[in-house]
């Protein structure tokens, strides 16, 4: 484990190699799954304010399930995320060419919204989870990752680079660099046992 702040970063996201292979998955993590997105308490607000912009942008599925559930649900651990479609996908999803995309990085991306999606989505496969002293970030293994993590090896990307955005996003550039001093030390011994 590595500490930065208030917040205790799994090394695997230093060791590990990772990169998205949507054409080989689909956007799987957008549809498989028991709950939606997890979602901070501050992008409830944001989701309500931005649902009456981006919902052109939802599949008609979508948006039914979201006039039904709400813009955000609570989920069983009593954590707000984003609604799904008949218990499937994620009610934001959209399909193109078979691949599941976010509907509303899609308007971020036309400039309608400012909010680009879910920081949980941006930072995926980077799971984080707050307890009453500190911050947990883990990265989350799952089987639907697996071209990811052979096109992580292919192109030799570990997982925080991977998902260095939206780390910045969450914790700011600053703690992200401390997170590469890290990496660079963790590189440097692993060299030197080789």
């Amino acid at each position: 484990m590595i500490r930065i702040k208030d917040t205790l970063i799994s090394s695997e996201l230093i060791d590990e190699k990772f990169a998205c292979d949507l054409d080989k998955c689909k956007g799987a993590c957008c549809v498989q799954g028991d709950s939606g997105a997890p979602l901070e308490e501050s992008e409830i607000k944001v989701l309500e304010d931005i649902y009456p912009a981006i919902r052109v942008y939802l599949r008609k599925e979508g948006v039914k399930a979201i006039e039904q559930q709400g813009t955000h649900i609570i989920d069983r651990e009593n954590e707000p995320v984003t609604p799904l479609v008949e218990g499937k996908e994620c009610a934001y999803a959209v399909f193109e060419n078979g691949i599941a995309r976010c509907g509303i990085e899609k308007a971020f991306n036309d400039g309608v919204i400012s909010f680009q999606k879910p920081v949980s989505c941006h930072l995926y496969p980077v799971r984080i989870k707050k307890y009453r002293d500190f911050i947990s970030v883990n990265y989350d293994r799952w089987q639907i990752c697996d071209p990811a993590r052979k096109l992580g090896k292919d192109l030799n990307i570990t997982v925080f680079e991977f998902t260095r955005d939206a780390l910045v996003r969450r914790f700011g550039k600053d703690w992200y660099d401390h997170l590469g001093v890290a990496f660079k030390q963790r590189l440097k011994v692993n060299n030197s046992n080789k």
